[in-house]
């Protein structure tokens, strides 16, 4: 049975671990570690738990796959290179200290897989640190996710194949299910945005998974197509963000099993501690792999530096490596010390990354390929810019174009959305906003408007931030949706629209449009 003790301990660690700027998993594997010295079990509802957090981070990922955005030779070729790169690496520097260490005693089978798992980065460590920064819209957000899409999908081959199951052959019938997503898909609808439509996620998750199992191919994998099945609706994306919170606290369960079972042999403690120190070593060789495929040295390094760090999804290669004995289970607590030690360094890299850049901007400008130079975006004439072309940004743009025609432009990343306006006839560019790169090459004196219609308040502070320190001194307006937000932003001299404050005038004008409606 689960204890109210370990509940508790996983929380105070998850909350100190918070505290420091890292992510709560550390926290949940120092909770293990603990409990393990406390002589705490953790007993089968604890390696249930963590077996629902698995499937349900495997399905999550498969409702984000969206091929389109991962065929793309910046993405696909830097992930599959720089695999094939740190493959090699680590396979070295485990063979050297096999030889040197005793008690490591790594035969071929073992180094391979344990080199495997370093390959990947931490999605978890990724995400967090975009949304904090508020650049989770951003293009190296989008280049560093699609990366760990990627790594993710070889994960999921190996835990495809490490059970040795041969499929039955009604397994084919599974096929049925790619003429079945638009029924599941309006069964989704039909079950609104609240409590019945996360549960038919959870459903289709975890008996997609039981029926995997069933007909003799492994569950994991088969919530993943389940995901996959999905990806790309509307509907795909909401219920993602529904079982977030599910995901999480069920691989709670997962990152504490891994500290109950114990501490490695003391010679392998410092070697996981000097394996997580090499991580810093994953940017230098990401860098010039992106760049070299055309990506803008800017996001080459933000996204290189967001992966410096090594991942949660190794941690369960490795386990499920341990579970079916090519690997000594002892690997497995080894490699959370490791990937504790990655995200420590990796804190540290990317609180500067900014500055970085600006520092050395110059130097790394000298990597931007002749392509990426000619695919600068055209501002000529740009009086007013719209950053963000949602709902919001497309309304803001309707109603400035009539005064300032093409001086309008609307800046976003998202490649739908910009296709859809420009067949719509509105002048649109893609460009990161947070970019200094990208107002370097505007005239900022011709400028007499920026509107901020992100919704994203950190996001919007960093644009404004820079702006001003660009030297830009025209008018910037913002969106927010809290007082204090706006507060914040005023305080910045930008000029604030509370969307939920000043949403029922909007509304009582237009309900009042065409003159006053007569009593009956």
């Amino acid at each position: 049975m689960l204890d109210p003790l370990i509940i508790l301990i996983a929380l105070l660690c998850g909350i100190l671990a918070r505290t420091v700027g890292l992510p709560a998993l550390i926290g949940y594997l120092a909770a293990g570690f603990a409990l393990y010295e406390m002589g705490t079990p953790g007993g089968e509802l604890l390696a249930q738990l963590s077996e629902i957090g698995v499937t349900l981070l495997l399905f999550t990922i498969g409702l984000k796959l969206e091929p389109r955005k991962l065929l793309r030779t910046q993405v696909w070729g830097t992930a599959v290179i720089h695999m094939a790169l740190l493959q090699v690496l680590f396979m070295g520097v485990l063979w050297l200290a096999d030889r040197m260490m005793e008690s490591v005693d790594l035969n071929l089978g073992a180094n391979l897989l344990i080199a495997f798992a370093l390959t990947f980065s931490s999605t978890v460590f990724v995400i967090q640190l975009m949304q904090e920064r508020g650049e989770m819209a951003s293009r190296h957000a989008g280049l560093a996710v699609g990366i760990l899409i990627i790594q993710d999908i070889a994960a999921i081959l190996f835990l495809a194949f490490s059970s040795g199951k041969i499929p039955h052959p009604e397994a084919l019938l599974l096929l049925l299910l790619i003429p079945l997503r638009s029924v599941i898909l309006r069964l989704l609808s039909m079950c609104g945005h609240g409590e019945l439509f996360t549960l038919f996620g959870l459903v289709l998750a975890l008996g997609g998974a039981a029926l995997f199992e069933f007909l003799g191919v492994k569950g994991d994998l088969g919530a993943l197509i389940i995901g996959a099945v999905l990806a790309g609706d509307q509907k795909a994306k909401e219920l993602s963000r529904n079982l977030l919170q599910f995901k999480d606290l069920f691989l709670v369960s997962f990152f504490l099993s891994i500290g109950l079972g114990g501490w490695p042999a003391p010679q392998i403690i410092v070697l996981s501690v000097l394996l997580g120190m090499i991580a810093v070593i994953k940017p230098v060789l990401y860098f010039p792999l992106m760049t070299r495929l055309h990506t803008p040295p800017r996001t080459a390094l933000l996204s290189s530096l967001a992966l410096s760090n090594f991942s949660e999804f190794g941690l369960i290669v490795v386990a499920v490596g341990a579970g079916i004995g090519l690997v000594d289970p002892q690997w497995t607590a080894a490699l959370s010390l490791t990937i504790a030690v990655s995200f420590l360094l990796s804190s540290q890299l990317n609180r500067y990354a900014h500055p970085l850049y600006r520092r050395w901007c110059k130097d790394l400008l000298r990597f931007e390929t002749p392509l990426v130079r000619a695919a600068q975006p055209d501002t000529s004439g740009a009086r007013v810019f719209i950053l963000g072309m949602g709902n919001i940004g497309t309304g803001a743009y309707e109603s400035m174009a009539p005064c300032y025609g093409t001086a309008v432009i609307g800046v976003d990343e998202n490649d739908a959305k910009l296709r859809r306006h420009r067949r719509e006839q509105r002048r649109v560019i893609a460009a990161d906003a947070s970019d200094p790169d990208f107002w370097h090459r505007v005239d900022l004196s011709q400028v007499e408007l920026v509107m901020l219609a992100l919704t994203n308040h950190p996001e919007n502070k960093l644009v404004g931030r820079l702006l001003r320190d660009l030297g830009y001194t025209g008018k910037i307006a913002a969106v927010v949706r809290f007082a204090e937000e706006a507060e914040e932003l005023e305080g910045m001299g930008i000029s604030a629209f509370n969307l939920y404050a000043q949403a029922g005038s909007g509304f009582a004008a237009h309900a009042n449009e065409g003159g006053q409606t007569e009593p009956t």
